[in-house]
């Protein structure tokens, strides 16, 4: 009789020790083609078990919507602060598979170089599928702050006097966004690409609207679920009255 393989125990040493790997491969420098045409942005969201995944692109220069798709995952991997990409790459994947579309850079909600392990989800997922890919993030997770010069919409966040990423004000009076290399860019162009995909919000447009497709999707989903629930119910209810 074949015994039950049992999956190898998770362990955040080992899977720091794989950020730290992955950090070394990262590309700084721009991988572009001359003309960027589609930009993508990725985001995930979860619900009750589930992470849903969405990537939406957009045309570079008008920032109109070309072509959106979404994923739905058994969440299988615990919410962990430095090792949310372990969590949110296969959702993401799942989608970006689906495109037909091929966008020339990712823009990705979290963090990519800026991070204590230098490989964040933006980085993660650069390698992943060996994509130009920027971090944009809403908080600060990894670096000093230095101090922003008169005039400047951006300064740099460093870690042991290194530039690891950059804190760009995208909209004025409104909060910065931290911006960091994720995969085959390079830090300056990754600050232009950010400030000319935001508009209305501190966030770009392909975030906001990969944002937006996750949630509703999630919404979705968990009102099916609710519904599946009260079936179910309903139908032990009558078998019971039988």
């Amino acid at each position: 009789m074949k015994r039950a393989r049992t999956r190898p125990k998770f362990s955040v040493e080992k899977a720091h020790k794989a950020q730290l790997l992955l950090s070394k491969k990262i590309v700084f420098e721009d991988k572009l083609p001359k003309k960027v045409r589609f930009v993508a942005g990725v985001d995930v969201a979860y619900g009750k078990g589930t992470s849903v995944g969405a990537v939406a692109v957009l045309d570079y220069d008008s920032l109109k919507h070309v072509e959106y798709q979404t994923a739905i995952c058994k969440t299988r991997f615990p919410y962990i602060p430095t090792l949310l990409s372990f969590r949110e790459i296969p959702p993401s994947i799942s989608c970006i598979k689906k495109l037909q579309t091929s966008p020339d850079v990712f823009l990705v909600d979290g963090h990519g170089f800026a991070h204590p392990y230098g490989c964040g989800f933006a980085s993660h997922l650069g390698l992943a599928i060996g994509k130009p890919t920027i971090g944009v993030a809403k908080d600060r997770l990894f670096g000093e702050i230095e101090n922003m010069k008169a005039g400047e919409d951006f300064t740099f966040l460093k870690h042991d006097g290194k530039v690891v990423g950059a804190v760009v004000t995208t909209k004025g009076g409104c909060k910065p966004v931290y911006v960091s290399v994720g995969h085959m860019i390079s830090l300056e162009t990754a600050i232009k690409i950010v400030k000319h995909c935001t508009r209305k919000n501190r966030i770009p447009e392909p975030i906001l609207k990969a944002h937006e497709m996750a949630n509703l999707l999630k919404r979705k989903s968990l009102i099916l679920q609710q519904l599946q629930n009260k079936r179910n119910r309903d139908c032990l209810i009558q078998n019971l009255r039988h």
